[in-house]
């Protein structure tokens, strides 16, 4: 059997002005998933969890969190983006042009911005990227740029070695 490496992200020099990555996973978002995200963040705006009150607002029913579809899309762009990533520096014009309800399913791509030496840490790079989250209908439900330094090739810290069974 021979064993093969399996994907370990990109690094900085990776990176291309222009480049877009479509994501591979969507999400569908789930009750419970709108729940307890909501709940564990201590928001207490009923929108997001009692279905009665939601019903009696325009949308009829719950809006999901705005901040699960930060958090989701931002992840569903780490395979692509940000697996060697050593530390985000920020995201900003977060937009939310259109709601997002439980039951959704969210898919997103990305598209390099702009790429640029660090200049206080030689073993990173710094790239930008504007992030978009799309429903299953293709609307676009969030878009942000988000900034993050990442390793270059041959600075990724080295992944522990997992003991093979015999």
């Amino acid at each position: 059997m021979t064993v093969k490496q399996g994907w370990t992200g990109r690094v900085y020099e990776d990176f291309e002005v222009g480049d877009v990555y479509r994501h591979p996973l969507g999400r569908t978002i789930l009750s419970a998933d709108n729940t307890w995200f909501t709940l564990l963040t201590q928001n207490t705006n009923p929108i997001h969890f009692d279905h009665v009150y939601s019903a009696g607002t325009e949308f009829g029913k719950p809006l999901v969190n705005s901040c699960l579809t930060l958090s989701l899309v931002t992840g569903q762009s780490v395979t692509d983006l940000s697996q060697n990533v050593m530390a985000n520096l920020g995201w900003d014009e977060v937009r939310m042009p259109h709601p997002v309800f439980e039951g959704d399913t969210i898919y997103s791509q990305s598209e390099v911005l702009e790429t640029r030496e660090s200049t206080s840490r030689p073993k990173v790079g710094i790239v930008k990227v504007k992030t978009t989250g799309f429903n299953q209908d293709g609307t676009v439900v969030i878009e942000f740029a988000r900034t993050f330094m990442v390793y270059k090739r041959g600075h990724v810290p080295e992944t522990p070695k997992l003991k093979r069974p015999r």
